[in-house]
């Protein structure tokens, strides 16, 4: 009686059929680190959802940011599973520049991040007269601040009179360029310098929702 032996071809067949899965498996793999990585530690998108950087940036606007522009940040949470592990670890940490573009951590809700400008650094001297700052007595000319609205006295709403304050180490004074239309460190502190999560670079992508058209003149634009 004739042994039933296995058919050599078939064999083959099947072993290349798992060989081609398997780099296929591990191609895929070796992308999703590389892109978990890279959006972790180098560069990340963000879209605008808010008028308060308004006219440096509009609703819609899609943003590229350095996310080692101030040091290299290890985040606290599981990727896509929003479970914290351990504060925040920061090396090789440089304070932003004046008038930088920052994406950081909402300190009231730290799974919204915000987007504003570096108003104060620490040390600085602040204060803010009738929507006009002054940096250690000094008026700061602003060429991005956008004034909707004239200056109203209110003890209650910090919006057009605050300070003056000292900004402490660590820590950053931020605001909006919209100034009547932006939730800022006039409303909610000082910004704890740790909480950043990079520098706001170009804008590479921007649509106008409420018209349905791409603004293409607007890719491109390095933000300052």
């Amino acid at each position: 009686m004739a042994n039933n032996l296995p058919n050599p071809s078939n064999s083959g067949v099947k072993k290349k059929h798992k060989s081609v899965f398997r780099e296929y498996a591990e191609a895929i793999f070796i992308a999703l680190l590389l892109a978990l990585f890279i959006r972790t530690f180098i560069i990340q998108a963000f879209k605008i959802p808010s008028g308060s950087m308004q006219n440096t940036l509009l609703i819609g606007d899609h943003i590229l940011v350095s996310k080692f522009a101030y040091g290299i940040h290890i985040p606290n949470v599981i990727p896509f599973l929003n479970i914290k592990l351990f504060d925040d670890i920061v090396l090789f940490q440089r304070t932003p520049k004046r008038e930088d573009i920052i994406v950081f951590k909402y300190p009231k809700n730290e799974n919204r991040d915000f987007i504003k400008r570096v108003i104060g650094v620490p040390g600085d001297l602040l204060e803010v007269r009738r929507q006009k700052v002054y940096i250690n007595e000094e008026l700061i000319k602003e060429k991005h601040a956008l004034h909707t609205d004239i200056p109203q006295q209110s003890r209650l709403v910090p919006r057009d009179d605050f300070g003056p304050v000292v900004v402490p180490s660590g820590h950053l004074f931020t605001m909006g360029d919209n100034r009547e239309n932006s939730q800022d460190s006039r409303f909610w502190g000082f910004l704890e310098t740790k909480k950043i999560k990079g520098k706001a670079l170009v804008i590479y992508w921007s649509w106008n929702a409420e018209d349905n058209w791409v603004r293409s003149d607007r890719f491109g634009q390095i933000l300052r």
